[in-house]
Formats: structure tokens, C-alpha cells, sequence
């Protein structure tokens, strides 16, 4: 299990030559680190007399981004598995002709399911995004900043994601699952679009006081 590991074993496995885990799993991670963030905020909201009006929905919130917290980790792990599973494909024999077609078989199963797990983080992100974007109007703004911060990396894991589904669509030779899979992927961005740079207006505003 990766997240058992420190975190400087884990960056240091990271940076090995192992292939795995790599930019899925790092992708997966960004999402996990927003959530720590969205958490972190409501915890400190929570029970301040300032927020009273706001108690309930920030307890919504945390109860959200602590779930997909979970997720994340679950699809850091999951990113492992899958590009292992592809590789196991890549190494099958190609000495004869039903070699070669049991391995592309193989290959081509293993890179569809690879292909669900960063679209998976790419969706989370997105409610990631969201809820990042509502604590940061709600929440303390004492932390206002790590309200920034949930977003921005939030950010991050979505477009990480988007990198690792493009990367593996490209090697899938069924075309109606690649269309499939580009137009899920393209709304989620779409429906977030533009609330990262609107979490990062209210931080900056809050901070500077504008």
C-alpha cells in the first residue's frame, strides 16, 4: 500500500526509475491534498460563534471532501494497479500470430481500464473544485489562504487527470469508447470551469481586504 509508506519514501519512489506510481498516482494525490485542505478549513469554522448561520452546510462540506479524501487514495493506489496490468499486457509473447492477437486483446482491455481511473480523479476533482470554491466563501477567513490552496491544487489533480486519460485514449483503438471517454471528460472540465480563478478572487480580496 503506497499511502503506508513516509512521505519521503513515497516521493522517493516516485522518483526512481519504477514506472509506477507515477503521474496518475501523483494526479490522485494533488486531489488528496485539496481535500486535506477543504477539511481543514471547515474543522476550523466549525463551533466558531461567527459562523453560526453557516454550521450545518460547512458539516456538509467536510462530510464531502472527507469522503472523496478517501477516494483519492483509493485511486492512488488503483493508478498503480492499472498501469502494472497494462505493462503485464506489454510483456505477453508476440512469437505467434495468436500471441500477437491474445497480447493486443490483452493490451487494449488494460488501457480502457487504465483510462477510468484518471477520469475518476478528474471527477472527483471537480466536486473538489466546487467545494473548495463554497469554503472559500463561507468558511473562516482566518485560513482563507488554504482555502486557496484546496483549489489550486484541486486544480491540479484535474489537469494531471486529463493528461493521463489523454495519454492512455491515445493507445485505445476503439473509437466509440475514445469519443466516449473525450466528451466525459471535457464536460467535467466544462462544468468547473472558471471556479478556481473565482476561489482565487475571493482569497485575494479577503487578504487584501477589497
Amino acid at each position: 500500500m503506497l499511502f503506508e509508506h513516509r512521505l519521503d519514501d513515497f516521493l522517493d519512489v516516485l522518483a526512481s526509475s519504477e514506472p509506477a506510481p507515477g503521474g496518475g498516482a501523483v494526479a490522485a494525490l494533488s486531489g488528496a491534498l485539496a481535500c486535506s485542505m477543504i477539511s481543514m478549513v471547515c474543522n476550523l469554522t466549525i463551533g466558531k460563534k461567527k459562523y453560526a448561520n453557516v454550521q450545518n452546510e460547512v458539516e456538509e462540506i467536510l462530510h464531502k471532501s472527507e469522503e472523496l479524501r478517501h477516494n483519492f487514495k483509493e485511486l492512488v493506489e488503483q493508478d498503480a494497479e492499472a498501469f502494472n496490468d497494462v505493462m503485464g499486457a506489454m510483456k505477453m509473447s508476440k512469437n505467434t500470430d495468436e500471441g500477437k492477437v491474445l497480447r493486443e486483446e490483452a493490451l487494449q482491455h488494460a488501457l480502457q481500464k487504465a483510462t477510468f481511473v484518471p477520469l475518476r480523479t478528474m471527477e472527483h476533482a471537480g466536486e473538489a473544485i466546487k467545494l473548495a470554491h463554497r469554503i472559500a466563501q463561507i468558511g473562516n477567513k482566518n485560513v482563507i489562504s488554504d482555502a486557496g490552496v484546496a483549489g489550486i491544487m484541486a486544480e491540479s489533480a484535474m489537469s494531471a487527470g486529463w493528461m493521463n486519460v489523454v495519454v492512455n485514449i491515445n493507445s485505445v483503438e476503439d473509437q466509440e469508447f475514445v469519443d466516449r471517454i473525450a466528451n466525459r471528460a471535457e464536460d467535467i472540465i466544462d462544468d468547473a470551469e472558471g471556479l478556481t480563478d473565482e476561489t482565487l478572487e475571493i482569497v485575494e480580496d479577503t487578504i487584501y481586504g477589497e
